[in-house]
């Protein structure tokens, strides 16, 4: 901008200069650059109004949810409409996604021509990301005059946060023997069908029970009861005050090039992260089980996910995962009263906590005194760079407790961590890796 208001300046100059000089000598030299400063001047802003009415810019992706790791992939459809074309023309990338590809400049775009090109990004923090906006940059040859168009953001990219393969998890018993059924109705199709009623506006078709239609006469729907196997809850942390996160690293700059070999991306050194990703890891293996999971989180807006069965409920808790902060005021034994009493009995409940507080054997008790199922996944805070808590005496009284314990570390692989004998412990047990990765 600077290098062209000069530009302009030294025209205008040249032109009252050569003005001035041919009235005083009379010379015609002087004004013919005069008068070439004025073609200049004139037809150099003529072609930029013009060019600024043309210019094009289209921004489309595939996929608009991806996970951590994954390189999202955009492409760009840059065209000029106006006549005699844009001799140079920069498209900015001005989105929030870290490390967002899509810059470029191009040169000789001709009038009713396109180019395209892919722009790829690898994804290494969780979150929603608009795209855009785009800021196009244009002028004339000489650069008198530069356009500036901003385009705003039209879709926005959901980051889903890194799932990591689980073999095996301990999974809970249930509480009825035999595969009997819970006499309780539920909105969810199950094996377990009870009986028939009368159509409600609302109802699905699938759910319609054709013979009994036939014989009375008028719609009748099936009814379902609930299914013996037990809900798995994952209880995520998110009190502020438990949560340790180092200030991120500059991100090294890719070359897009090699980003079709996508490269291994790493875990910030932030707690919540790893309760993220673990959440996420977890949910699957189960869901991917067919097993009923829901999710609640102690976040500032306190966070509560029906517990659901199937791959709607993959993405929707995933994605509800992307959004949650590490901001809320509640600890985990209140995060467990308030949402423990909602569970039915049997529940598998996983907690997810880097606390060392009393207060989650508190919470842990509480479970089992409702006959739930409890698991604590205990991200271990000195090693990511907070103060050596108890960690250590927590974990032994947990498995004192016959509470099965998964001790996490900065750096540690979730995925081996997290794969545990798919059983419940009767006694002590502590697994190899636990002294292994000690803080």
């Amino acid at each position: 901008m600077k290098t062209s208001s000069t530009l302009r300046w030294s025209l205008l100059a040249l032109i009252i200069l050569g003005g001035i000089a041919w009235a005083a000598t009379g010379n015609a030299i002087f004004i013919r650059m005069a008068y070439l400063g004025l073609v200049l001047l004139v037809g150099a802003g003529l072609w930029s109004a013009f060019l600024a009415r043309g210019i094009r810019v289209r921004r489309d992706a595939r996929l608009l949810r991806a996970g951590v790791g994954e390189v999202f992939e955009e492409r760009f459809e840059v065209g000029v409409s106006t006549w005699p074309g844009c001799p140079w023309l920069e498209v900015v990338n001005q989105s929030t996604l870290p490390g967002a590809a899509g810059s470029r400049l191009l040169t000789r775009i001709g009038r009713r021509e396109k180019r395209f090109y892919a722009a790829r990004t690898l994804l290494t923090r969780r979150g929603a990301y608009p795209l855009g906006p785009t800021l196009i940059s244009a002028g004339d040859p000489f650069g008198l005059f530069p356009v500036e168009k901003h385009i705003p953001a039209a879709d926005t990219l959901v980051v889903l946060p890194m799932a990591f393969p689980i073999s095996e998890f301990p999974p809970p018993p249930g509480i009825l023997p035999g595969g009997k059924t819970i006499r309780t109705k539920t909105a969810d199709v199950t094996p377990h069908a009870a009986g028939v009623r009368e159509y409600v506006p609302g109802d699905p078709m699938k759910r319609i029970h054709w013979p009994s239609t036939a014989r009375r006469g008028r719609f009748m729907v099936k009814e379902f009861e609930q299914d013996p196997q037990a809900e798995i809850w994952l209880f995520v942390d998110g009190q502020s005050n438990v949560h340790i996160r180092k200030e991120d690293e500059q991100l090294p700059l890719i070359d897009e090039k090699l980003l079709l070999r996508r490269p291994k991306v790493n875990l910030p050194c932030d707690t919540f992260e790893y309760a993220m990703s673990a959440a996420g890891s977890l949910a699957q293996h189960f869901l991917r089980n067919r097993r009923s999971v829901g999710l609640a989180c102690s976040s500032a807006k306190f966070t509560v996910l029906s517990s659901e069965r199937g791959e709607r409920q993959v993405g929707k808790l995933l994605e509800t995962l992307s959004f949650l902060q590490p901001d809320g005021g509640i600890p985990v034994l209140g995060l467990v009263t308030m949402q423990a009493k909602l569970l039915p009995l049997g529940t598998g409940v996983i907690l997810i906590t880097p606390s060392t507080n009393p207060e989650l054997l508190l919470a842990v008790e509480d479970l089992q005194r409702r006959n739930l199922r409890p698991v604590v996944v205990l991200l271990k805070a000195a090693t990511f760079g907070g103060e050596s808590g108890d960690s250590d005496a927590i974990a032994s009284t947990l498995l004192a407790m016959s509470v099965p314990v998964c001790p996490v570390g900065y750096g540690d692989d979730l995925g081996a961590h997290l794969s545990l004998p798919a059983f419940y412990f009767q006694g002590r047990y502590y697994p190899k890796y636990y002294f292994t990765t000690r803080a």
